[in-house]
């Protein structure tokens, strides 16, 4: 791994062991305009080297504290989050402090040093009751689950702060991780129905799926550009899992009839769901630059990450 030079801007990333954290991180490296500082909860988990990686507690704040001032990043991606929905809705507390606390505690040592913030959020701050999805930037929030509420807070949060601030808002992110810890619906409708697996299929919810890479290119773009305000960096098509399922068995060519549509009233979930979300993407395409995968395309860069693994 290298040490930080002094001649580049330093960037430092929360949850750097998770999917968009690694997504970040590569990315980050192969452009090599920045210093990366790779931090995570416990030992490192990231492949590959040209990044320094430092334990961080984000929950400590005095951790918090002494890590962000002695490291001084210029820039702050902070991505780390508890986000099983469920989960959230269930264990309230530490949700709380996963999504709220630690990103008061980031914050208050990122005002010391004036870092620009860049906070990744989500579709689930807003209800999708309202009809408004496709939603902009400026659509009203509504959280419908504890974990939506706990992003809008650390939304607020930041809003609320003396920083140079950025909120990257995202839709149902998917993509391979290193150790292929994590599922996805491609992952599962590929293995269900190579197994022969009759699936059942929800077609009543819309989203506009996100390639993780995509999600690291656009947080990427806001910090190369120093970019303020709220950004929707989602993939462009809305899409219902259904129509997702249905496109992933036609890519890798397996029977579509084991798929069987349904609707959400037949899940019982402990957190509720927006029924129809989406993200109109428009303000990142014409002041980022931001230019996402179709969700084949998508299908297509997980299938080939799957060969090389």
């Amino acid at each position: 791994m290298s040490t930080p030079s002094s001649n580049k801007p330093k960037i430092l990333i929360t949850g750097a062991n998770g999917l968009l954290g690694q997504k970040l991180v590569d990315q980050l490296v192969q452009q090599g305009k920045f210093d990366v500082i790779a931090t995570g909860r416990g030992p490192c988990r990231l492949s590959g080297s040209g990044y320094t990686y430092q334990v961080l507690d984000i929950e400590n704040q005095q951790e918090v504290d002494q890590i962000v001032l002695n490291l001084c990043p210029d820039v702050i991606i902070h991505g780390a989050a508890m986000t099983h929905v469920d989960e959230c809705e269930k264990h309230q507390e530490a949700c709380y402090r996963a999504n709220v606390l630690a990103t008061k505690y980031l914050i208050a040592a990122a005002e010391k040093i004036q870092s620009h913030f860049i906070f990744v959020s989500t579709d689930f701050i807003f209800s999708g009751l309202d009809g408004q999805n496709p939603y902009t930037e400026e659509a009203k929030p509504d959280p419908v689950n504890y974990y939506g509420q706990t992003k809008l807070d650390g939304e607020e949060l930041l809003k609320h702060s003396n920083l140079k601030w950025a909120i990257a808002r995202t839709v149902l992110v998917y993509g391979l991780a290193n150790d292929l810890s994590r599922s996805n619906i491609i992952l599962w409708v590929k293995s269900s129905l190579e197994a022969g697996k009759q699936i059942q299929v929800v077609d009543d919810q819309v989203r506009t799926p996100t390639l993780a890479e995509d999600l690291a290119a656009g947080c990427i773009l806001m910090a190369e550009q120093g970019a303020t305000g709220i950004f929707n960096i989602s993939g462009s098509e809305l899409l219902t899992p259904y129509q997702m399922a249905m496109e992933t068995a036609d890519y890798f060519g397996l029977n579509q009839e084991l798929i069987v549509r349904t609707d959400s009233t037949k899940f019982t979930q402990p957190a509720r769901r927006p029924m129809k979300t989406g993200f109109v993407i428009e303000k990142a395409k014409n002041q980022l630059g931001y230019r996402p995968k179709t969700f084949r395309e998508g299908i297509s860069i997980l299938a080939k990450q799957l060969n090389l693994n």
